[in-house]
């Protein structure tokens, strides 16, 4: 005769026992790890990811820049270089005025008027003397250095921060250059032109919003 065993497993319980106590440990990891990944991204990496893409993320800063490159381009040698090279190492003094905290005039309004002015300048074509135009750009190099600056995050290395933005400028810079040589042909002149003029409207559009106009 053959008797059904019934087969009983005792142990059953306890490994459903065993298994919650490490389920409740994976919300614990989850928090050591976002910890440990919040603070790798602080100090060196934090300033330079930060510095990198402040002038990519605000589009006054982006215009202006594109225009230093167009403009030099223009301009031809040796402008076309030295501009270029002139923004970003005179906006790193303002970058270090902005983290001092020392106040600049009319910051805004200057930074509105810089792609304004450098866009008006691509748009119509304007030839100035090599150092005057260096001097236009590096004054507005200085405005933007400080935005850049004051802006700096708390946990950021400022050092690292102010490597990070100078280099995305000189990208763009270097974009608005590459741009900048369609003008060696009439069509392409006039499409240089007409970046150039697009630019200025948003320097008019920046401008409306610094002195409290509609948004």
């Amino acid at each position: 005769m053959t008797q059904n065993v019934r087969v009983t497993t005792p142990h059953a319980p306890a490994t459903r026992r065993r298994r919650l106590p490490r389920s409740a440990l994976l919300p614990g990891l989850l928090a050591m790890a976002e910890t440990a990944f919040a603070h790798e991204q602080q100090g060196v990496p934090a300033g330079l990811a930060s510095g990198f893409l402040h002038p990519l993320t605000g589009l006054d800063h982006l215009a202006a820049m594109v225009a230093v490159g167009l403009w030099g381009a223009q301009l031809g040698a040796p402008a076309i270089w030295i501009l270029p090279i002139t923004f970003p190492l005179v906006m790193a003094v303002g970058g270090v005025l902005g983290v001092l905290g020392i106040g600049l005039p009319i910051p805004e309004i200057v930074i509105a008027l810089s792609a304004l002015v450098l866009g008006g300048a691509v748009a119509a074509r304007l030839r100035l003397p090599f150092a005057i135009a260096a001097v236009v750009v590096g004054v507005f190099a200085i405005f933007h250095g400080h935005a850049h600056g004051a802006e700096l995050p708390k946990s950021a290395d400022p050092l690292a921060y102010g490597v990070g933005f100078v280099v995305a400028t000189g990208l763009l810079h270097l974009c608005g250059i590459s741009i900048g040589t369609l003008s060696r042909s009439p069509a392409g002149g006039r499409l240089i032109q007409g970046l150039g003029a697009s630019i200025a409207v948003l320097g008019c559009y920046f401008l409306m919003r610094s002195f409290g106009g509609p948004s």
